[in-house]
């Protein structure tokens, strides 16, 4: 078969595996997104309430009843969905009632939080905008389901076009997309949140710095690079600021060690990381001019338990404190299950030792992971999900470490042969 059909193959598989969970994947904030959506739609704020409130209750329900199935008690006992349903959604329309009629009836999104809190999600349309054609034309449950298909589908293929774009063999590079799917990455990325984008719009910064640098078609990998960084700004623009800014500290750290080397850099090393550097400088301007929520304010909903206590007084020496806490209890947990640890160990290998130039933009796209992490040091989020962006290195980097250890101690050919070789293929 063709290397597409396989491809496809591949997403479809997944594809049909999500059929098996197309209900209770959401959080507490899947709810802003999705209102935030309906609202663009042109529901009003009680319509977009509504379905909202019916989604997530549904959920709840649906993850109640697969409970109480495989309860050793309870799995005997008439179905709790009704009353889970019902209890469920007199609480929300409680709160969102009260806000209402107290005014918090601006921007996008439902009220079902402080204003304070809201404004957070009213700076992220992007995600609620990659939604609303899936909710108009499957409503909401499989709306819902199906942007997540297709986002998840995109980042592993965006995973195959990047080892391709290496010049990694067939299988290989089918590899790295069976890895997007069979990690977090996939699991994240099917839930209602913005993660998913996140994932693929990173994965397509990377695949850029892959053209750029191996793949001689550097003004498209440059453009790639710099739109999915303004894509990103939509998305969550702290995501457009760490990438940015690591995109561009990638760039300068490869480029001093070549010159302390004695040779050049090289003409795209410097280009992606001025790249970098207009993404960091223009998400910091953007921001500050559409009057975006500042990383004070983010601090003070972290440590305020989303606005629900006073603003903290000294706020930077409690979250210094509470990064050291989060840390320590982090990392014991890794060293108890250490898969991530030795995937990303493992990532890293593959990705530094063959390609280290284009390893290292690699290692600087996975750690906007840690730095999302460390912006919310909050060890109740479920999932990992705050740092799934570092399981992209594995994602490319275990493919990578595979090619060389099949080639044993060949080396990798010098960029130039490299290109040739490709155009030969």
């Amino acid at each position: 078969m063709r290397p597409r059909t396989w491809v496809l193959v591949l997403a479809a598989v997944f594809a049909v595996l999500q059929l098996a969970n197309v209900s209770g994947r959401d959080t507490p904030d899947s709810k802003n997104y999705l209102s935030y959506a309906l609202s663009l739609r042109g529901d009003s704020k009680r319509e977009a309430a509504a379905a909202t409130i019916a989604y997530a209750c549904a959920g709840k329900a649906s993850i109640a009843l697969r409970a109480q199935k495989v309860d050793v008690v309870r799995f005997h006992a008439p179905s709790p969905t009704r009353r889970v349903q019902e209890t469920c959604r007199a609480a929300e329309w409680r709160g969102v009632d009260a806000r209402l009629r107290a005014g918090q009836t601006g921007g996008h999104t439902v009220p079902f939080m402080p204003e304070r809190f809201m404004r957070i999600f009213e700076a992220r349309p992007g995600y609620p905008v990659f939604l609303v054609p899936f909710l108009t034309l499957l409503g909401v449950k499989w709306g819902l389901w199906a942007a997540g298909v297709v986002v998840a589908v995109a980042g592993g293929v965006l995973a195959f076009l990047i080892l391709r774009t290496l010049s990694v063999p067939l299988p290989l590079a089918l590899t790295g997309q069976a890895l997007f799917y069979v990690l977090p990455c996939g699991t994240t990325a099917m839930r209602p949140m913005t993660e998913g984008l996140l994932l693929a719009l990173t994965l397509a910064a990377v695949w850029g710095c892959a053209l750029v640098l191996h793949g001689r078609r550097e003004r498209a990998g440059l453009w790639l690079v710099g739109g999915s960084l303004l894509a990103l700004f939509t998305v969550k623009h702290s995501q457009a600021l760490f990438l940015g800014l690591c995109l561009a500290a990638a760039g300068a750290v490869i480029a001093v060690r070549a010159w302390r080397r004695g040779r050049a850099p090289g003409r795209g090393v410097v280009a992606l990381g001025v790249v970098g550097c207009c993404g960091l400088a223009g998400t910091l301007l953007l921001a500050r001019v559409l009057h975006y929520p500042s990383g004070s304010e983010s601090l003070q909903d972290l440590l305020t338990g989303h606005f629900a206590r006073p603003d903290r007084v000294r706020p930077w020496p409690e979250f210094l404190h509470l990064q050291v806490n989060f840390w320590v209890e982090w990392l014991r947990r890794q060293l108890w299950e250490p898969l991530f640890l030795v995937a990303l160990a493992t990532g890293a290998w593959g990705a530094l030792r063959g390609r280290r130039v284009f390893g290292g933009f690699l290692l600087a796209a996975a750690f906007t992971g840690i730095l999302t992490q460390a912006g919310h040091p909050d060890i109740t989020i479920w999932g990992g999900r705050l740092i799934v962006l570092a399981w992209l290195l594995p994602v490319v980097g275990v493919p990578l470490l595979l090619e060389r250890l099949g080639r044993g101690t060949v080396p990798v050919p010098a960029q130039g042969h490299a290109d040739r070789a490709h155009s030969m293929r």
